[in-house]
């Protein structure tokens, strides 16, 4: 383990991209230890992406892509200018409210960033927020993108813990929203403190009535997708498909802000997005097969309760851990990796694995926002021409909204196991 360990730092060190360190790595191990093992690792690798479920990871993927193509983001904006642009602070207060609809759209925390960041960060400086504070809000209010559902992260969790998609859709919606509310409060007291400018809306009643009209119909697409899993209407790759006709439903014939020709390079950046994390799910099998053998998450459970350590302070230091490695570690290796090393851990601390995966999924978002890595920071700074150090600083008070949940999700299950009991019995 200790090779393996070594070697895999090594090549993230020299910059070798996680999934070929991960193979790299892991192949080494079964060269000096398992030799015998070496002709089966081809199997192991196709094993890894044969899935059903592995379906829908390109079909959110793409509904989120034409969504954004089918310029919702600016009908989002106008939508939430209704809500909260009269209020103090009120495009900052617009910019976490997109991105909480935003979010349960594209179900990615980049796409996020990269929709409402290109759009609200030149409108904020026009109307007198500094640069730094509208890149540090827009990149804090997106990590809500991979918390809030539908979620391409919560599908891969569901691939690694073999756990129900719809539940974990669910389990996941009151922190996603909870996040939300906490940063539009210190947007409010920020906003205040500084006395940032209100937004004076001047819409007749029948202009106001169609941005809602035109709004709506891309609101409820989240409810629609996750409903039909919920109700038992559809599996989660069947309402992944459904999004995908809805969204192109919307943007050719509804909203007609899109033309069939500018399909195809979506479908083509989905897979070939899709492919980017399949490699790394296969060859995060690797790793996994080795732990499995190595009987790592059994010792480490057991190590763990051997030193008498109480289930707070137990799962405090998986939070900071999660939080740690969100710094260092993409997304979708970060969740293959720790799932099956922390799981075990937590199910004999008594924790489920539905309130794991939001755990997980809710800390790593935080590392979106988090140098090194931090893909968010980097799509910011982009678009805002700041350095991604700067762009952190200014996202500070608001990632509090991020920790507070955590916190609360890991010492309160209710808050994710409620509404899966509620509406999946």
């Amino acid at each position: 383990m200790t090779t393996l360990l070594l070697s895999l730092v090594l090549l993230l060190m020299i910059g070798v991209p996680i999934a070929y360190s991960l193979g790299i790595s892991g192949f080494l191990y079964f060269v000096m230890v398992h030799p015998e093992l070496i002709p089966i690792l081809p199997q192991r690798l196709y094993a890894g992406m044969e899935s059903y479920s592995m379906i829908a990871l390109p079909l959110f993927i793409l509904m989120g892509l034409l969504m954004n193509a089918g310029g919702i983001t600016t009908r989002l904006i106008d939508f939430s200018l209704l809500f909260v642009g009269r209020f103090r602070g009120g495009l900052g207060l617009v910019n976490v409210l997109a991105s909480m609809i935003f979010g349960g759209i594209s179900g990615s925390s980049v796409s996020d960033t990269a929709s409402v960041g290109a759009v609200l960060i030149p409108e904020m400086q026009k109307k007198g927020y500094s640069r730094e504070y509208a890149s540090g809000i827009t990149v804090a209010s997106s990590t809500m993108g991979m918390i809030i559902p539908p979620s391409v992260p919560v599908v891969i969790y569901a691939l690694a813990a073999e756990e129900s998609v719809g539940r974990l859709f669910l389990g996941s919606a009151i922190p996603g929203i909870l996040i939300g509310f906490i940063m539009l409060a210190i947007t409010l007291v920020i906003s205040y403190a500084k006395k940032h400018p209100r937004e004076e809306l001047t819409l007749t009643r029948a202009e106001k009535a169609t941005c809602i009209r035109r709004a709506v119909l891309a609101v409820i697409m989240p409810i629609f997708v996750i409903g039909s899993v919920v109700l038992g209407i559809a599996t989660a790759t069947e309402s992944a498909g459904i999004g995908v006709f809805y969204a192109l439903l919307l943007s050719l014939l509804v909203f007609r802000s899109m033309k069939i020709r500018e399909v195809p390079p979506l479908v083509k950046k989905a897979i070939l997005t899709s492919a980017q994390v399949m490699i790394i799910i296969a060859l995060s099998k690797l790793y996994i097969w080795i732990l499995a053998i190595e009987r790592i998450p059994e010792a480490l459970a057991a190590g763990v309760l051997a030193m008498n350590l109480s289930p707070f302070v137990v799962l405090l230091l998986v939070d900071i851990i999660i939080l740690l490695a969100g710094t260092f570690i993409d997304v979708s290796p970060a969740i293959l990796l720790l799932t099956p090393v922390f799981l075990p851990l937590v199910n004999a601390l008594g924790v489920n694995a539905i309130q794991f995966g939001v755990i997980l999924i809710s800390g790593l978002a935080v590392g979106l926002v988090t140098p090194p890595v931090g893909m968010c920071l980097n799509v910011a700074s982009a678009i805002s021409r700041l350095q991604i150090g700067t762009i952190f600083k200014s996202a500070l008070p608001f990632l509090m909204a991020n920790l507070i949940v955590l916190l609360a999700i890991t010492y309160i299950p209710a808050l994710t196991l409620w509404l899966p009991s509620v509406l999946m019995r």
